[in-house]
């Protein structure tokens, strides 16, 4: 009996008292708005192909298309690979864990790195940091990027306080942050003569980021509360930021600018039901301490929608029996939409009109 009950009380001091790297923040998100209207249920996805990396390489996560007309992305390992045809071919092993890509308007590759920073590449061994901190503390979770065409460079940080490397990979910084729902990732940008600035701070896991046509304002995805804000750049409105579309059915990645105005998002998983347990900080310390079988994971669901910039839902793409695994992003290019992942083997690919 007192063997029981000492193996009781410390399970229970365990459970209690612990310590666990979240600090939970009290938060009471809407219900979510499920799969219906202008997001209803379907299985367009179903018809894209899947384009797979060699020798079993995972998580092509993000794609870009440079002026020439090649189309790049990379993978978990750190390699890059040119898309030709149905065989992605290594084009340059860049190591790190490369996320975010985007051409620039001098022909390079700009690269989010959430190991490394900000870089850029032109070519096999010119790999250079473009930026590895901002306000003199270090850029620890670089995630998306875009580039205005006077070279100034835009990128997101989802996270100053998880470190993806030395907590073990992307997938669990994530986690992480959104289960305690710390506001501590940031945007910024680094203008062409190298200085680097925070231009909006205070989301919880802030994610993809794309300029509108004009370059007057940036769209920025703050996957923890499922919304995407609107942070003007130029004009009377500049530094004002406002939510512009909220409460949507999953958690966005990814943002492309499609040209003509509109954007893809993508989702990396539907809203889960450990929602509920988001007003109570304790309880979610307890059920951190419980281990990996219980706690928050991303359904796979894949979702892919394009908008205008009026927030006006023009597609809903979905993949529901989860054949995708985690969908990352979306974007036509030459009559195709690529369609990203996470961590799978493969990436997606269907014709599509822009």
């Amino acid at each position: 009996m007192r063997i029981a009950l000492a193996l009781l009380a410390a399970a229970l001091g365990y459970l209690l008292f612990w310590p666990v790297p979240v600090a939970p923040i009290a938060y009471d998100p809407p219900a979510a708005p499920g799969f219906t209207g202008d997001f209803a249920e379907n299985n367009a996805l179903d018809a894209a192909a899947l384009i797979h990396l060699p020798d079993g390489e995972l998580g092509p996560e993000d794609i870009a298309q440079t002026p020439d007309g090649a189309i790049y992305t990379t993978s978990l390992s750190g390699n890059l690979y040119r898309i030709d045809g149905d065989e992605p071919v290594l084009a340059d092993r860049l190591g790190g864990r490369p996320l975010g890509l985007k051409a620039g308007p001098d022909g390079a590759l700009y690269i989010a790195d959430s190991f490394r920073g900000i870089l850029r590449w032109s070519g096999p061994g010119t790999l250079e940091t473009v930026a590895d901190s901002v306000d003199g503390a270090p850029i620890i979770y670089a995630n998306q990027i875009d580039v205005a065409r006077d070279g100034t460079i835009y990128f997101s940080n989802s996270s100053d306080r998880f470190d993806p490397e030395t907590m073990g990979g992307t997938k669990p910084t994530s986690i992480l942050t959104i289960w305690e729902q710390s506001d501590s990732g940031y945007v910024a940008r680094i203008h062409p003569d190298g200085t680097a600035e925070k231009i909006a701070e205070g989301f919880v896991y802030t994610n993809g980021i794309a300029l509108s046509p004009d370059e007057d304002f940036l769209l920025i995805n703050e996957t923890g509360r499922a919304r995407v804000h609107q942070l003007w750049l130029k004009g009377e409105r500049a530094g004002r930021q406002e939510v512009f579309l909220d409460n949507l059915p999953g958690y966005p990645d990814n943002l492309e600018a499609q040209g003509g105005g509109t954007y893809w998002l993508a989702f990396a998983s539907p809203r889960v039901p450990s929602e509920k347990l988001m007003p109570y900080p304790f309880l979610r310390k307890v059920i951190w301490r419980l281990g990996p079988m219980v706690r928050p994971a991303p359904i796979h669901r894949g979702m892919l929608v394009q908008f205008d910039g009026q927030g006006k839902i023009l597609r809903s793409l979905q993949d529901p029996a989860g054949r995708l695994g985690v969908t990352t992003g979306g974007k036509v290019m030459d009559g195709q939409l690529y369609v990203m992942t996470l961590d799978s083997p493969f990436f997606a690919r269907m014709p599509l009109q822009p």
